[in-house]
């Protein structure tokens, strides 16, 4: 089965107005560029978009913010993206923040089939307000429905044409949760290689989590805060 699409163009014409999409990426590193880009400029609106964070102003899925194509964000952290505050404060963009542990197992509860499972993080918090609460054992948990999405963009280094994935250190990060836990799921990777050229063990994502994938181009790869250690003087 050749899974293999020409470009993120492609990728996304079939993506309708008020879709959930899972976006992977941690801050700016291994985030779907192609996909995002594509998607905005096709136009789709009113989505609810689930990522660890909101990307900047002016990349990542930020440039979906500013184009006011998101209706919905799910995310642990959006502190550097100033459109995102902005829309927030004004009651344009409706916001469900998840503890960073919370969100990967909600993701990780969706690719394995479970519905729901209990946390103890976020009790007697606002994260707590309209969820159940029980006890097991003497303590207190809060039960967390399972985040699924009906589509996933992920990023990988390296995928073949069964939809094979192999991801580069930090940039896998939240991408193979996202891969399992939606119903269609869309790759770009940086080298489209030919079945048997990926190491088995290195595969990360099998290919039956994956419906298209394609090669990516021209990826920017940006640091969110660049920061330096300072220059040490002649030593003694």
């Amino acid at each position: 089965m050749n899974k293999v699409i020409a470009s993120a163009r492609e990728a996304v014409a079939a993506i309708p107005e008020g879709a959930t999409i899972l976006m992977g990426g941690f801050g700016l590193c291994g985030i779907p560029e192609n996909l995002i880009a594509a998607l905005r400029d096709r136009g789709t609106g009113n989505l609810t978009v689930a990522s660890n964070n909101a990307g900047v102003d002016d990349f990542g899925i930020g440039i979906l913010l500013k184009s006011r194509q998101v209706k919905k964000m799910i995310s642990t952290y959006v502190g550097e993206n100033d459109t995102f505050e902005r829309l927030c404060l004004s009651g344009e963009l409706e916001v469900e923040l998840v503890p960073q542990g919370t969100f990967a197992e909600r993701l990780r509860a969706a690719g394995a089939g479970i519905p729901a499972f209990y946390t103890p993080t976020g009790v007697g918090t606002l994260v707590a307000q309209g969820k159940e609460v029980r006890e097991f054992g003497g303590r207190r948990y809060l039960m967390e429905q399972a985040l699924p999405g009906d589509y996933a963009f992920v990023k990988a280094w390296k995928g073949d044409r069964l939809g094979n994935l192999v991801y580069r250190k930090t940039a896998r990060n939240f991408n193979p949760l996202m891969a399992a836990a939606a119903r269609f799921t869309i790759a770009e990777v940086e080298e489209l290689v030919e079945v048997g050229d990926l190491d088995p063990d290195a595969v990360i994502t099998p290919g039956i989590y994956v419906d298209a994938i394609f090669q990516g181009s021209h990826y920017e790869k940006r640091i969110e805060q660049r920061t330096y250690r300072p220059k040490s003087g002649p030593r003694a």
